[in-house]
């Protein structure tokens, strides 16, 4: 996926301006920035929710395709987009399970009729790809940070996308939820060649993860390995945070 010149406005104000990156077959990029700083405008606009100025272009297989700022896309196949939004909170005594959220999620079954068998196995298939086959009887409400996510993502890989896009996947997660996310994550990019794009405030694990930062306020400010990033002048100036390995800044 290749961005050029994205701009997005919104009642006469500037979100986005001329916003332009890569993001590569197989590779985890890393969407760093303040509140504020055009994060979800930039994954609503690559989800065809928002118009914008500029271009996103694919590249699946079978040739280029372009969306075009209505949503549309042209010039080739446009590429499966899964979604991971901020988790949603549940109500710890909601009696909805992960089975009856999955099946009206992705099935036309009324959840309280009583499940088909085909439509507990497709469940279950999916919350195999994130290893959480446990969860299939589990009640929302009782999910942890960590589980809640697997079946959010779990969801966003039915079907298998070419590109998926996760706002904040570490937010409410635990120490533990989060080193196991981060390696599946890891996991299924290598597995099903997927292109990632995550955003997060967590900078302490980029470097475990990331193949490349991008730190967005409006536009991108720098680009980058982690330690280029997390070292430039860029980062102190947006965060007022020391990090990396490539020494302080005055």
């Amino acid at each position: 996926m290749k961005l050029t010149g994205l701009s997005v406005s919104m009642q006469g104000e500037a979100i986005l301006q001329d916003v332009a990156f890569h993001l590569h077959c197989g590779e985890i990029v890393a969407l760093i920035g303040p509140n504020g700083a055009g994060k979800s405008t930039l994954f609503r606009s690559i989800l065809g929710q928002l118009p914008y100025k500029g271009t996103i272009t694919f590249s699946p297989a079978g040739g280029p395709a372009i969306r075009l700022s209505d949503g549309s896309a042209t010039g080739g196949k446009r590429p499966l987009v899964g979604y991971v939004p901020q988790a949603p909170s549940f109500d710890r005594g909601d009696p909805v399970s992960v089975l009856d959220f999955f099946v009206a999620a992705t099935a036309k079954w009324p959840v309280w009729l009583p499940i088909p068998r085909k439509y507990r196995e497709q469940a279950a298939a999916s919350l195999a790809r994130v290893h959480g086959e446990e969860l299939l009887d589990r009640p929302m409400g009782g999910l942890s940070g960590g589980q809640l996510q697997r079946v959010l993502l779990a969801l966003a890989l039915e079907p298998v996308p070419h590109i998926l896009i996760l706002d904040e996947p570490l937010s409410g997660v635990d120490i533990e939820g989060e080193h196991q996310l981060l390696e599946m994550l890891d996991e299924l990019r290598t597995q099903y060649d997927l292109s990632i794009f995550l955003s997060t405030h967590d900078f302490a694990t980029l470097d475990q993860y990331a193949d490349k930062v991008i730190l967005l306020d409006r536009k991108v400010l720098k680009m980058g390995s982690p330690d280029e990033v997390l070292s430039s002048p860029e980062f102190y100036q947006t965060f007022h945070l020391r990090m990396g390995k490539g020494g302080e800044h005055q």
